[in-house]
């Protein structure tokens, strides 16, 4: 990307050796010290300027990007456990989401998320008729849209490398080649539609009318 003119900071998770356990101990100074609800304890943090250091280094490095490009192995399904980890920690209620802040009106609206993901298993095996399922829209679809679209992010169409442990080099120089193409074009990318609340206003006005009469 930085071919393309882009500015791009690099988080490499195993390199910085990063935290991705949920505890209590990263808040040091509590909301509440009898009982944790662990996205008010970040909600309190983040107004109090306490996150923990390698919290705060992603948090803000998170929020001052244009482009979101997650880049991971499939593991069972899903993100790695460092992944999720991440998005648990980092994904601040309060900064991200919260309330009715979500999708197009979420703390990232405006901003895209790219997710690039390697598999070992075959494309044929994937997809509506392949014996795994569909991707995007089933086993990633926690990632896709419970995450990445329920902050406000514009998500595009993963790119899929397959059967990345097992190819040759010939089949790994064009898989890489794809993904120079694909990055290249990320402007023309699908995007996969999200749900809008706009769509929704019977089932969100008493949230809405309950918020601001609490304001």
């Amino acid at each position: 990307m930085e071919l393309r003119g882009d500015d791009v900071s690099f988080s490499d998770l195993y390199a910085l050796d990063f935290d991705p356990v949920v505890r209590a101990s990263e808040f040091v100074r509590r909301a509440n010290v009898d009982y944790l609800v662990y996205s008010l304890e970040q909600r309190h943090a983040l107004l109090h300027d306490a996150l923990a250091p390698d919290v705060r280094r992603e948090v803000d490095a998170l929020l001052a990007c244009d482009t979101l490009m997650l880049v991971f192995p499939l593991y069972w399904f899903s993100v790695p456990a460092l992944i999720k980890g991440w998005i648990d920690r980092c994904f601040l209620s309060g900064a991200l989401y919260g309330g009715k802040r979500i999708y197009g009106r979420g703390g990232m609206a405006g901003k895209r998320a790219v997710v690039g993901v390697t598999l070992g298993g075959r494309e044929h095996m994937f997809g509506e008729r392949g014996i795994h399922g569909e991707l995007a829209r089933g086993m990633l679809r926690h990632l896709l849209q419970g995450t990445l679209g329920y902050v406000g992010f514009e998500v595009l169409e993963p790119f899929f490398a397959w059967h990345i442990p097992y190819c040759t080099d010939e089949q790994r120089a064009d898989t890489m080649a794809r993904w120079r193409g694909f990055i290249d074009r990320l402007d023309e990318q699908p995007r996969i539609p999200m749900p809008r609340l706009e769509d929704y206003d019977d089932v969100f006005r008493p949230l809405r009318d309950s918020s601001d009469h609490e304001s």
